[in-house]
């Protein structure tokens, strides 16, 4: 059994992502109710997730303490739920809202390596939003 309620699997070479990663791990206050792991660390292995390189580098994921896989903007959701500021994130599930930030995330997601000065990053198509 895990300790950590939720674990995030983070892209620790983009910069926005690192910096959101902190924030977290402020929030959480080192009670471990969320884990972080960095997609970029040489030992990374997405197979222990049931996931492909491609599929992880495309867009963020996350994993409950079950070992399902969730993907997109529910990653933040249930991230800033774990440590106590799901509050902040709830709009973004509104029957409304929820389709526009799912949205604006999957642009996010397509373009941040552009977006955060890394465009030649991926030269493969390793990168894409599967």
């Amino acid at each position: 059994m895990n300790d950590w309620k939720f674990k995030i699997l983070i892209d620790g070479a983009c910069p926005l992502c690192s910096t959101e990663a902190a924030m977290l791990r402020r929030l959480d206050g080192g009670r471990g109710l969320l884990a972080i792991e960095d997609i970029t660390s040489p030992d990374f292995d997405p197979g222990r997730y049931g996931a492909t390189a491609e599929q992880v580098m495309g867009q963020i994921h996350g994993v409950l303490p079950d070992g399902r896989l969730v993907r997109g903007m529910e990653v933040f959701r249930r991230a800033y739920d774990a440590v106590g500021y799901g509050w902040l994130l709830a709009p973004t599930n509104w029957p409304i809202l929820k389709p526009i930030c799912d949205a604006a995330y999957r642009f996010f997601a397509r373009n941040r390596l552009r977006l955060t000065g890394r465009a030649h990053a991926c030269t493969t198509q390793r990168c894409r939003v599967v």
